[in-house]
């Protein structure tokens, strides 16, 4: 039989997280963002379940090719923009919007041949500082856009850097408003944590009355992790889990006080205990860094790893479940994160992931290649 990791995705949660977008933005439009393989679920797994989206959202024009090869009709919208001149070309055959943030893209836009004119969106650097025209400068860029016949519509966008954070937005929106009053075109300001904390704020006597604008972009949020956890949950936040990542005991081993684990010998066993070694290691894509206490789930019951991630195995404590008489041994099930197939039981990936010291997004995204997944069930 194979190897026993499974990731499993879980497509009425998709559908249900997209759906939490629109409750709270109702008069805004959604892109469903599928930037790095939809967060590595796989843009394929999740298509069917974000149909309902009103656009697609990435930076990788081969995952572009992919939305279109889906018979996806709708928009698809670049976050970065194209990288190098040829790239309009598929900007052109695919109908493809991009982002536009910087006055290369410009000049490559003004030197590109087209009988069909691009649909931008204008980027505004309110404060990020990544990507995006500087506010002295936003308006030159618009106006020369404007002037290109290459150029259809132009909407405007910016990203914000501390919507999941006790600083909040409103310096960013002030930023945005300012540069942007009186131009025409369609917003998108919002990301996940702006979606959830702030489209419903009562900002408007700050001045914002374009915060949940035109589109929104739901990312993490659309695959069930919370932005701003450990502050606020995804199960707070109404959302469920979009994958989930499972596997099985394969061994087991009793120690004595004063026994070791694993590679640096990094655990030393207290008292009598079991320990059961699972199916998975870094070469799967779970973090190597985890350290001991970090949650997993066995037959349903909480419990936690113990020694050093190795490669392909990780060694869990199975005493909770010996003090709660639920039997455990080999071809017990596992659940690193999501929900267990058999008790219904969850682990939020966000849990996981502040054990590990790091988010959600990284843990879904490093999912390896060699992990087989389920096939998605409605």
């Amino acid at each position: 039989m194979p190897r026993p990791i499974l990731a499993t995705v879980h497509p009425a949660a998709l559908e249900h997280n997209l759906n939490q977008a629109r409750v709270r933005a109702p008069d805004a439009r959604v892109w469903a963002v599928v930037k790095a393989n939809a967060y590595g679920h796989g843009i394929e797994r999740v298509f069917d379940a974000l149909r309902g989206a009103d656009g697609f959202a990435l930076i990788d024009l081969a995952e572009a090719q992919r939305v279109r090869a889906l018979d996806w009709r709708g928009p698809i919208l670049l976050l970065e923009g194209v990288f190098e001149p040829r790239d309009l070309e598929l900007c052109s055959r695919l109908h493809l919007w991009h982002a536009v943030h910087c006055t290369e893209q410009i000049d490559w836009l003004a030197a590109h041949k087209t009988q069909v004119p691009h649909r931008v969106f204008l980027k505004l650097n309110s404060g990020m500082n990544r990507l995006g025209f500087r506010p002295e400068a936003f308006r030159a860029a618009w106006a020369r856009l404007n002037a290109l016949p290459q150029v259809d519509e132009i909407s405007l966008m910016t990203h914000f850097s501390d919507a999941d954070g006790p600083r909040g937005i409103a310096h960013q929106v002030a930023v945005f408003e300012a540069a942007t009053a009186d131009l025409p075109g369609e917003r998108t300001l919002c990301n996940s944590a702006a979606i959830l904390r702030h489209a419903q704020s009562p900002l408007r006597g700050e001045g914002v009355s374009t915060l949940a604008a035109d589109w929104v972009r739901e990312g993490i949020a659309l695959y069930g992790g919370a932005p701003d956890h450990p502050e606020h949950t995804a199960a707070g936040w109404g959302l469920q889990p979009t994958m989930s990542l499972t596997t099985r005991v394969i061994g087991v081993q009793s120690l004595q006080p004063g026994d070791t684990v694993g590679y640096g010998s990094s655990f030393t066993a207290d008292r009598p205990m079991r320990i059961g070694v699972i199916a998975c290691g870094y070469a799967d894509g779970y973090p190597r860094h985890a350290p001991s206490g970090t949650p997993v789930l066995v037959n349903g019951v909480k419990t936690c790893t113990v020694g050093r991630v190795s490669m392909d195995m990780i060694t869990v404590d199975l005493s909770p479940l010996d003090a709660a008489g639920v039997p455990a041994g080999i071809g017990s099930e596992v659940v690193l994160w999501g929900v267990s197939p058999s008790t219904g039981a969850q682990l939020p990936v966000d849990e996981v992931a502040r054990s590990a010291g790091t988010i959600s997004y990284e843990l879904l995204c490093a999912v390896a290649p060699r992990v087989p997944f389920a096939e998605p069930v409605q």
